[in-house]
C-alpha cells in the first residue's frame, strides 16, 4: 500500500467541498485504508466482542461524513480527526440503542477503567465506553484542547504526532495534555464508581 499524500487529500476535500462529484470518487480509495486502520485500532483495544465489525463501522463513519454539509476541510488530518469524533459517536449511539443504560449500564460502577483498552459496545465492560464518553464531555467543558487530544487518541488511534499536526501543536504539548487529562480522566472516573 502506498503512503498517502496529504497534499493530494487536502486538494481533494476542498474540491469536494467545492462540488466537484470526481473529487469524491477519487478520494475515496485515498482514505477509505486510513478509516479502516482507525476502526480496525480501535476494535483491537476493545478486546474482542464483534457488535461491529470494522468494515461495518467504516462504512458507518464514512457515510456520516459525506452528509456533513457546509465543512471546510483544512486539510486531511482535519478529515480523519472528524472521523474519529464520528466513530466515537457512532459506537456511544449502538451502546445506548442496545439499552445499556435501561439494564443499568450508566448507574454500574466502572472501576479500572484504563484508556488505553476502552471496551466495544457488546462486550462484558461495555459499560465502560459509555462512562468514558460521559467524562470525556465533562472533560470538554472544562478544558476542550485536553478532550480533543484524549478523544484523538482514545478514539482515533492517533500518535502523539498526528495529534500535533491536528491541533497545531508541540509532540510535547500533546504529550503534557494527554498525561493531564488522563490523570483526571481517570480521578474522574473512579470518584464516579465509588
Amino acid at each position: 500500500m502506498e503512503p498517502i499524500n496529504p497534499g493530494r487529500v487536502t486538494a481533494l476535500l476542498k474540491a469536494w467541498v467545492g462540488g466537484d462529484a470526481d473529487a469524491q470518487s477519487e478520494l475515496i480509495p485515498l482514505v477509505y485504508n486510513e478509516l479502516h486502520r482507525l476502526a480496525r485500532y480501535y476494535r483491537r483495544k476493545g478486546g474482542g466482542g464483534d457488535t461491529i465489525q470494522t468494515t461495518a463501522l467504516v462504512h458507518e463513519a464514512y457515510l456520516r461524513l459525506l452528509k456533513i454539509d457546509n465543512i471546510d476541510w483544512n486539510d486531511r488530518a482535519h478529515f480523519f480527526a472528524v472521523a474519529a469524533q464520528l466513530m466515537r459517536r457512532i459506537l456511544v449511539d449502538m451502546m445506548r440503542a442496545d439499552g445499556a443504560a435501561k439494564r443499568g449500564g450508566r448507574d454500574k460502577r466502572v472501576a479500572n477503567v484504563a484508556l488505553d483498552e476502552i471496551p466495544i459496545p457488546g462486550s462484558d465492560r461495555a459499560a465502560e465506553l459509555l462512562a468514558v464518553d460521559e467524562a470525556l464531555s465533562r472533560l470538554t467543558e472544562l478544558d476542550p484542547r485536553r478532550a480533543r487530544v484524549v478523544e484523538l487518541r482514545v478514539f482515533g488511534g492517533l500518535t502523539h504526532e498526528e495529534i500535533a499536526e491536528i491541533l497545531r501543536i508541540s509532540q510535547q504539548s500533546v504529550m503534557r495534555d494527554w498525561r493531564l487529562a488522563k490523570a483526571w480522566m481517570l480521578r474522574e472516573l473512579n470518584a464516579r464508581s465509588a
